[in-house]
């Protein structure tokens, strides 16, 4: 367990991101026993100019302008920063010698404005845990005042994507290495890190179940059997064809897609499809009701480097309603073997999702779903974390 201890937070999500982030439910139980600081995303200056409008670049900007405080409370032992910095935009520069060099540069400027703020905490021998940033806080663990032990913290194949490719493969793997410890959220990641750095464990996934307490109507305007998703509608995570072979072969069924599209999915047949509804981006409260509609949940995943290893949080949440669920088979998703129906062809999902519905109320199956998901939590991974931490600190001493 880590107890007592100052713990800097640095990652790629900021406090006031719009969607789900291990990152702050990570960095809230740590605060349950720690005091915790947490660094927003600094803003770049390509950011700066062309999202001049959005709401996270004005924040940023008032703080810089110094129009609203840079250290915010969030609890007694939680602060968020925004750091009154700009940052050079230089994932362009295709010599590594000069990225690194004006990276550093970049990686300074964030560190002094850290250590002003942890100084002004009053910080100590501070414990630096760094969310899958290895571009701006490359260099943090040698330039923060005080840090003792850095956990590189891995929850996506970043470097498999192309704006992170350029200059990841080589810079994800040195700030593995100089890290005390790295903790991934499947035993994917896991094993990628245990090539770099000999101490990197799988710490699972954790889920926020608070919303099951209470129970939230289906909505009642679609034709059963209801197939449903929740997530991003993302070219790169989702099989958009798989999607069309289940709806084309279907056609009795109703599938809801509920989140917001890409421009692939936007200009995709599905929505020529008679069976098929996009529902758009939703308020976070009504994510509830939706699942509560489906009779079975999907999962229709893309086979890639990105998803492969990627712990996918939403099967948790299908599961903790005791939805029967239909996935793509992926190396992170055979711990959900028991618990879900898992695919490697659009055949194997009609099949499937045909025994899924032939199960009716099963209670027996759904009380299992459940009482899995509910193991997942946030509790456990930061318990975890800290078991290996201990663990890893006493093989150096």
């Amino acid at each position: 367990m880590i107890r007592n201890r100052d713990i800097i937070v640095v990652g790629l999500q900021p406090w006031d991101i719009k969607i789900g982030s291990n990152c702050k439910n990570m960095a809230q139980e740590l605060s349950q026993y720690n005091r915790v600081l947490y660094v927003n995303r600094a803003l770049d200056r390509i950011s700066a100019i062309r999202s001049s409008d959005d709401e996270m670049v004005l924040t940023r900007k008032a703080s810089l302008r110094g129009d609203t405080n840079d250290l915010k409370p969030v609890s007694a032992s939680l602060w968020t920063l925004d750091p009154r910095t700009v940052l050079e935009s230089i994932n362009w520069i295709p010599v590594p010698s000069i990225f690194d060099r004006i990276n550093l540069v970049n990686n300074k400027r964030l560190a002094r404005e850290i250590n002003q703020a942890a100084k002004r905490l009053g910080f100590n021998d501070a414990l630096l845990f760094i969310d899958n940033d290895f571009f701006r806080a490359q260099y943090l663990p040698e330039l923060l005042e005080g840090v003792k032990e850095t956990i590189y913290y891995i929850r996506d194949n970043l470097t498999s994507q192309p704006y992170f490719k350029k200059h990841g493969v080589r810079l994800e793997p040195l700030l593995m290495q100089k890290a005390t410890m790295v903790a991934a959220n499947s035993a994917y990641l896991a094993a990628y890190g245990a090539k770099y750095n000999k101490a990197s464990f799988d710490i699972g996934q954790g889920c926020d179940f608070g919303w099951t307490k209470e129970e939230y109507p289906p909505f009642k305007d679609f034709k059963s059997p209801v197939i449903g998703y929740v997530g991003a509608l993302i070219k790169s995570r989702l099989n958009i064809s798989l999607l069309e072979q289940i709806a084309t072969q279907r056609p009795e069924w109703t599938l809801i897609l509920v989140g917001p599209e890409d421009e692939a999915f936007r200009n995709s047949s599905l929505h020529q499809l008679k069976n098929v509804h996009f529902m758009g981006a939703r308020h976070g409260g009504e994510l509830p009701s939706w699942l509560s509609t489906f009779d079975v949940c999907i999962n229709p995943q893309e086979l890639n480097e990105m998803t492969i290893g990627n712990y996918p949080r939403k099967i948790d949440e299908y599961l903790a309603l005791g939805k029967p669920v239909v996935a793509t088979d992926t190396v992170a998703m055979q711990i959900f073997a028991p618990y879900v129906y898992l695919c490697k062809t659009a055949d194997d999902y009609i099949i499937n999702i045909d025994t899924a519905l032939q199960e009716g109320d099963n209670t027996e199956l759904q009380e299992a779903r459940k009482a899995f998901a509910f193991s997942h939590t946030w509790e456990q991974c930061i318990a975890l974390m800290g078991a290996y931490l201990e663990q890893t600190q006493n093989v150096e001493a």
